[in-house]
């Protein structure tokens, strides 16, 4: 991760640690950038963002930026960021930009560069970005005359995406009831519109929009609603997006919910028995829960494990061929059809099995038992010498051992805050907490913990 970009772009509180000269200095690097790369082509870069108030604003900044390199910009409006990942791909653009901050509230927003191949930026880009934006390069050229950019309305774009999503689905969707959660977000401009055609009855919530109402109180983050929502208007199943839809959880006609993990387990059994799950192999992030590793075991269902984030699920998936990923979180990849996690997407996928197979989320989800999980934050001097301790490796070494095949513990550093997270998978909750404590008391003891 560099300065400004993390694993999912450049984010944080709009006009405090991302301004909009930020945003216009992105839009000149980028328009500069994939010009001069075919400078007897014109550089066209495709733009979408989310419900948030500073989108505008910050959409705005990044066209002025790039129109001034000389890139001629198309205008998605509110779309999803799988959305610009796929007209990115498709329609021959040199790269495609989000605005937004995911799941993250209101005031927070982010820019999210996808490459001509719908894949998230090259880290070796990301570094020449940040060059610039702390004035470590020379200055960029503006275009002059008639080599100045031009903005061009591209609704159309998001218009194919949705006929895109809809030619996916294998069956009709009618007599099912769905709930959809569109977190008041990008997903309240397209996922109703692909239920419908495929003639569902939808029913949705968090669908009207007003710039400070995205992920408040609802969506992925706030499954709660959901829940409730479906089974009081006794719905067969409901899903859960976030602010740009690139995340999905799943509610079951009970009530019940299914993350990411459980999406992945059905969705890698179905898959599995038609003889499309390439390589026979799922591909998960460190944090999924052990209970998904040991149901896959039962299945006879391989997985690979990455670093946290969806950036790295894909990189695996790029690498090796395997076709199914994502995170707990709701990130889900089906590399057949995108190169980004892509919610409304998982949402159809998870309608395949259900159809397919004539039975109900709840029943389809209760062969995966997910562990108890506990997690705590623990605030350090030092991220990398309080986890790499010999002391504390040993009481991390010690607690794998007592928990033999039957839980884990993880270690991991934020990337963003001064803290170690400690992680214990157990059969109960109580063997969570004791080992958790053990961890965190040999941290005290050494003095890391502030």
């Amino acid at each position: 991760m560099g300065k400004y970009f993390g694993t999912d772009g450049f984010r944080g509180e709009a006009n405090v640690n991302l301004t909009v000269e930020h945003a216009f200095k992105v839009g000149r690097f980028l328009g500069w950038y994939y010009g001069q790369k075919k400078p007897d082509e014109r550089c066209r870069i495709v733009i979408g963002k989310d419900t948030r108030r500073s989108s505008y604003m910050f959409e705005y900044s990044l066209v002025a930026g790039l129109t001034a390199s000389g890139a001629d910009v198309f205008l998605l409006h509110v779309t999803t960021t799988p959305s610009v990942s796929y007209v990115v791909r498709t329609e021959g653009f040199n790269c495609g930009i989000m605005i937004s901050a995911s799941h993250n509230p209101y005031y927070d927003n982010g820019i999210k560069v996808i490459n001509e191949k719908g894949e998230k930026l090259e880290e070796s880009v990301i570094v020449e970005i940040e060059k610039y934006l702390d004035g470590e390069m020379g200055e960029i050229p503006l275009a002059k005359k008639d080599k100045i950019g031009r903005t061009v309305d591209f609704a159309a774009g998001r218009n194919r995406y949705i006929g895109y999503l809809i030619a996916i689905a294998t069956r009709s969707f009618k007599n099912m009831k769905v709930a959809l959660d569109c977190a008041n977000g990008s997903a309240s401009a397209i996922a109703k519109n692909v239920f419908d055609a495929l003639g569902a009855e939808t029913h949705v919530i968090s669908n009207e929009p007003n710039g400070l109402n995205i992920n408040t109180d609802c969506g992925s983050t706030h499954i709660e609603h959901l829940q409730k929502f479906v089974v009081e208007e006794g719905c067969d199943v409901g899903f859960a997006y976030d602010g740009d839809a690139d995340r999905c959880i799943a509610v079951d006609e009970k009530g019940n919910v299914v993350d990411g993990d459980g999406i992945m387990y059905v969705c890698g059994k179905y898959m599995k028995e038609q003889g499309s799950l390439f390589h026979n192999t799922v591909v998960t992030t460190i944090m999924s829960n052990f209970g998904l590793y040991k149901a896959f075991d039962r299945e006879g269902i391989s997985y690979e494990k990455t670093a946290v984030g969806d950036k790295y699920v894909y990189e695996n998936m790029a690498a090796t061929g395997n076709c199914l990923g994502g995170e707990q979180s709701g990130h889900i990849i089906f590399s057949k059809h995108a190169t980004t996690g892509d919610g409304i997407l998982t949402s159809l996928k998870v309608m395949e099995v259900i159809l397919e197979k004539k039975q109900t989320l709840a029943k389809l989800a209760s062969e995966y038992e997910v562990y108890p999980q506990v997690l705590k934050n623990v605030k350090v001097k030092d991220k990398k010498a309080a986890q790499d301790d010999e002391k504390v490796q040993a009481e991390v070494a010690k607690v794998t051992e007592s928990l033999g095949s039957n839980g884990r513990i993880l270690l991991r550093q934020s990337g963003t805050e001064p803290v170690v997270r400690v992680m214990v998978e157990a059969s109960d909750l109580e063997t969570c907490e004791k080992y958790v404590d053990q961890v965190i008391k040999v941290m005290e003891e050494q003095g890391h913990c502030l």
